[in-house]
């Protein structure tokens, strides 16, 4: 079969790699099926762009998979419209997070014809094979899809237990020129990223998280050592970005990698997702060793009581103590806090700032955002369940509506004291950012002009 799968523009300027397309891809084309890549993020075409692509080009299957969020829910509704327009419409598969957790309710808005639920790579190919042969789709595991007008949820497909079974996205379907272009926190201008997946999960379960698989199930060493050393020799790459929800998914697990890259002698630098539970000074100065640059830990709250009430299984002391010895093994810690979870008050926010300013290394702007939830996540129930939200119709047209304004006010504050909070907060963080900046520049032009640097190259910032 002839299959398109959409990668959509989010507006960005260089765009994340899709590694769930990729993966998607891989595996229609080791079935048999020829892919097709439609890069609207690459050329920012616009919406109506792909209908008249589908007009003019014949399709057995379209696919589009996008996350939670108010930003990707418009996105969706969208490129649906664009695909519903063709006169050729081909068969139409959505999933991802954004679908998943309530598959009824998108199957309605975008009159796909049925949705991926949870890991794809297995449910795709079966689901292709019984499009093909216009059977019935009531034995594909994993999926929901529309019958005579009625939703039918088919039995969730069990995780896929040896990731390693997978192939490695199809990357030469994709312009990884332009994706390897992607800035992060420690890259230089002359450094090539790419993200890579070394395990799928997390073994906590945080209520604010819509993460809907449970457990962590890693690749081997051997395996993602040979994707890095395929992307270095393919596409010079010389940075990755780990993408994993938890590579520091424990202590033992980062050693036998990180000794694993020693070995092997890969000389790339690399970023991660990590935990502050594992963040030791002995660990992550192997990590140093082995070329992590930068860490980014989710905090989500300097209160111990508001990181209980989030189950977030970590305390006020841990997190200071693993960003000291983060900071003291020379790698940047990146920071997320969001506020407005419950047990949030104005006091807690600013706990959250102090830590932010004291512990800034200036690796990275950051901002608070109120904490969002998600259709899929604990917190998202505990919403309906006390009569702050109603359903999912209801969290993306009403509620939703922007990243950085609050949903839904779990706080004993009016929504305006609440956005009041979040603008001095965030007052001060930008201040403090522009003020090191301007720091910066000022010792730059003293060591230019002043001690006569012939190694500066003067201020050309875009």
């Amino acid at each position: 079969m002839r299959v398109l799968l959409v990668v959509y523009d989010n507006e960005s300027y260089i765009h994340w790699f899709p590694q769930g397309l990729g993966y998607i891809a891989a595996v229609l084309r080791r079935e048999g099926h020829e892919v097709v890549i439609y890069n609207q993020d690459l050329h920012h075409y616009p919406d109506e762009h792909l209908t008249v692509y589908l007009d003019n080009n014949l399709f057995d299957v379209i696919g589009f998979s996008f996350i939670a969020g108010y930003y990707q829910y418009k996105k969706a509704i969208k490129i649906s419209n664009a695909i519903n327009a063709s006169k050729r419409r081909p068969y139409y598969i959505i999933g991802g997070h954004g679908p998943a957790p309530e598959p009824e309710y998108f199957l309605k808005k975008t009159n796909a014809d049925s949705v991926v639920i949870g890991e794809g790579e297995i449910t795709i190919v079966e689901l292709l094979q019984a499009v093909k042969d216009k059977a019935s789709l009531k034995n594909v595991k994993g999926i929901a899809y529309m019958d005579g007008g009625i939703v039918v949820i088919n039995e969730r497909r069990p995780l896929i237990a040896d990731i390693d079974s997978i192939p490695m996205p199809a990357y030469d379907l994709f312009p990884i020129e332009y994706y390897r272009l992607l800035r992060i926190p420690h890259a230089t201008s002359s450094d090539f990223i790419m993200p890579l997946l070394s395990g799928r999960g997390c073994t906590f379960q945080c209520t604010f998280c819509y993460r809907m698989d449970k457990g962590f199930r890693p690749r081997s060493n051997e395996h993602i050592v040979e994707e890095i050393k395929f992307l270095i020799a393919n596409y010079g790459i010389t940075y990755i970005a780990f993408s994993d929800e938890l590579l520091m998914s424990s202590i033992e697990r980062v050693e036998s990698l990180c000794e694993y890259f020693l070995k092997e002698k890969i000389a790339i630098k690399w970023d991660c997702n990590g935990r502050l539970n594992y963040a030791r000074p002995k660990i992550l100065q192997l990590m140093k060793r082995a070329g992590c640059v930068f860490i980014n830990y989710g905090i989500e709250a300097m209160d111990d009581k508001v990181l209980k009430n989030m189950k977030k299984s970590l305390t006020t002391k841990q997190i200071i103590q693993g960003v000291e010895a983060t900071l003291n093994a020379g790698i940047s810690p990146g920071y997320n806090i969001i506020f407005g979870n419950i047990g949030d008050n104005p006091e807690t926010l600013n706990k959250g700032v102090e830590f932010l300013i004291k512990y800034d290394d200036g690796a990275q702007m950051r901002t608070i955002r109120p904490v969002t939830p998600y259709p899929g996540s604990p917190l998202y129930y505990t919403a309906i369940e006390h009569g702050l939200l109603k359903d999912c119709e209801d969290f993306y047209e009403n509620k939703h509506i922007n990243s950085d304004l609050v949903a839904i006010n779990f706080t004993d504050m009016s929504d305006d004291q609440f956005h009041k909070c979040l603008f001095n907060a965030n007052s001060k963080l930008l201040s403090n950012y522009s003020a090191q900046k301007l720091t910066k520049m000022l010792a730059d032009s003293k060591s230019l002009y002043l001690e006569k640097n012939a190694t500066f190259r003067g201020y050309r910032q875009a």
